[in-house]
């Protein structure tokens, strides 16, 4: 998978850009401020996901200008291959080859991408929020109908929610309680089957990354962990029964609080360095190297699942590691189209294969 050309107009401060980016290591230098990380952002939104800063799409459009218009052609699955997003109010319209879509998610699986960025850190210092989003995210481009399941998730978990919060006053609705707990059942069961999987994918993947790029004899784990108690063999069915026989016994406390204790929206991540929470006892390095693992293993896992190269942007990577690290960040996906921002390439100029662009005031050349 490989973007021959990106065409941005009024996005942030790339007003009007047009880039056409070489199938390697594209480094894109200049001063903060002056839109790097705009640019992979960008990029980034042809994966059908939100901003990975988490900005709204309406904050993303040029101030004081009405609508952005972003435009990609890509080689992919052995074709080529045009993508174009407008973003106008809270409103956001995709088309695929010239074809327009009814909804803007339509657009996961055309097109393929791993994010790094500082932000990422969040993976680790934030709460459990921030590790889901990531984990469905990563599933959603290996199967794009995940994201449907997903929403069948959250509509289902809010109308339960809803229902539990009635019941306080309206004895008589507890009967439909039960009908509630085979609906969120059936697709939490679907959601925390994938997660397990991804999850025993990419902890051997990662662990393997982490040495790479730590240079430490040190060992990086990562655990799914449930409120739900599932063991990851479990089959779908088995899980379904679980879950439903944990929302049962959960009915009275949850009709006390008003909302559902049970389910993947509360389960999380436990990434260990060593054995220990990489998020309590880890340093700022630690943590940097084990989100950059994480991402490079969601790399290697789209490749294998798929049969597809994602693109690669990592958003001021380089800055804090040593040039045999980068060697091993950039040569471990020698297949790879690569997209770095950085404020001084010196350290990038032996690459091979590679093209520089400058960018100063939202300008690319």
């Amino acid at each position: 998978m490989k973007v021959s050309e990106l065409k941005l107009e009024n996005y942030r401060n790339l007003k009007n850009n047009s880039f056409l980016p070489c199938d390697g290591v594209n480094v894109i230098y200049g001063n903060n401020a002056q839109g790097k990380t705009n640019l992979l952002e960008a990029i980034w939104l042809f994966t059908g996901g939100k901003s990975f800063r988490g900005t709204r799409d309406l904050d993303l459009i040029t101030f004081k200008e009405k609508k952005s218009n972003l435009f990609m052609k890509l080689f992919s699955e052995n074709r080529n291959q045009t993508l174009k997003i407008t973003l106008e109010g809270k409103s956001r319209l995709v088309s695929v080859n010239d074809v327009a879509k009814k909804q803007a998610s339509e657009l996961i699986g055309n097109f393929c991408a791993v994010a790094f960025s500082p932000i990422h850190l969040a993976l680790i210092k934030d709460g459990p929020a921030a590790r889901r989003k990531f984990l469905d995210t990563a599933i959603c481009q290996i199967q794009p109908l995940c994201a449907k399941t997903i929403f069948k998730y959250i509509h289902t978990l809010n109308q339960r929610n809803h229902l539990l919060k009635e019941i306080k006053n309206k004895k008589n609705l507890y009967d439909t309680l039960e009908i509630w707990d085979e609906k969120l059942a059936t697709f939490a069961a679907d959601l925390v089957s994938k997660r397990i999987k991804y999850v025993e994918l990419m902890k051997e993947l990662s662990k393997e990354s982490y040495e790479n790029i730590s240079g430490k004899n040190e060992v990086l784990d990562i655990k799914y962990e449930t409120n739900c108690y599932i063991k990851s063999k479990s089959e779908p069915i088995d899980l379904i029964s679980q879950i439903k026989e944990k929302l049962r016994k959960a009915h009275k406390e949850d009709i006390a609080i008003g909302f559902t204790t049970i389910g993947p929206h509360r389960d999380d991540l436990n990434i260990l360095i060593d054995g220990k929470s990489a998020k309590m006892f880890s340093s700022q390095g630690q943590q940097r190297s084990a989100v950059l693992a994480m991402k490079l293993s969601e790399a290697t896992i789209l490749n294998k699942i798929c049969k597809k190269n994602p693109v690669i942007l990592l958003d001021d990577v380089m800055s804090e590691i040593d040039s045999y690290r980068q060697d091993y960040v950039l040569n471990s996906f020698s297949n790879e189209q690569i997209f770095i921002t950085c404020c001084e390439p010196t350290t990038l100029k032996k690459l091979k294969n590679g093209a520089l662009f400058t960018i100063e005031n939202g300008t690319i050349n």
